[in-house]
């Protein structure tokens, strides 16, 4: 019936080519531990600890970028000149880079890497962002981080 005589693929996550298994990039959420986050391969077919590690990876990046958007390291004395600015420059690719890092974990369309980007977003904002833990600031101190806050517009 197949004029090409290929038979369609079945609809699970790994195909079989020459006796080796290749992954399937999935393009809905799915759920389940075979997938790949951000590396190939990794963190591999039926391994479930290296699951839960790709897992804890993501979340705690994802609390780091939060941690990055609200931390207050340098000091005030110094907040003004080339070094001061190098500083922040630096420490502003860095909270971008892991965000799009925490956003492509999310692109591998795997339910588990989603829910543990957004707890670990929830979890960072809690401790480092909202003001269950915060201190108040001085009067004249106008911001209370060392980066401007992430924009959503």
């Amino acid at each position: 019936m197949n004029g090409g005589g290929h038979m369609p693929q079945p609809p699970n996550s790994t195909m079989t080519m020459m006796g080796h298994r290749h992954m399937m990039m999935h393009m809905t959420f799915f759920w389940g531990r075979n997938a790949e986050i951000l590396f190939h391969g990794w963190p591999g077919y039926d391994r479930l600890g290296m699951y839960f590690l790709a897992l804890a990876v993501v979340f705690f990046f994802a609390m780091f970028v939060e941690w990055l958007s609200h931390c207050n390291i340098l000091p005030e004395a110094s907040r003004h000149g080339a070094v001061a600015g190098l500083l922040q420059s630096l420490m502003y690719a860095l909270r971008v880079g892991l965000a799009y890092l925490v956003m492509l974990a999310v692109m591998s369309f795997n339910a588990g890497v989603f829910l543990v980007a957004i707890a670990g977003h929830f979890v960072g904002f809690f401790f480092f962002g909202s003001m269950a833990f915060r201190k108040p600031a001085p009067a004249n101190y106008g911001t209370n981080t060392d980066l401007p806050p992430m924009s959503c517009c």
